[in-house]
């Protein structure tokens, strides 16, 4: 029993440690690729920061989707039986 406890909390970490990794790999890539394009054309910034702040939003939502589904199998986990 308590090494399936631990394996969840291993898991667990690893699931929240690889979205996080994830997410803000993508955002660096994603805010960098704004600054590019922004200074390649000035006048579109304001549709592209639109557009970034937008694509954030969902990089950070699954993310915490992947937190979410940690936290449920730390917490009320459905495979360790009372």
């Amino acid at each position: 029993m308590e090494n399936i406890l631990g394996l969840v909390a291993l898991a667990a970490g690893i699931i929240i440690g690889l979205g996080a990794v994830g997410a803000c790999i993508g955002i660096g890539i994603m805010g960098s690729k704004y600054l590019e394009a922004s200074a390649r054309q000035p006048e579109l910034m304001n549709a592209l920061q639109t557009k970034m702040f937008l694509l954030a939003g969902l990089i950070d939502a699954a993310f915490l989707i992947g937190v979410g589904i940690a936290m449920m199998f730390a917490f009320a986990n459905p495979f360790v039986l009372s």
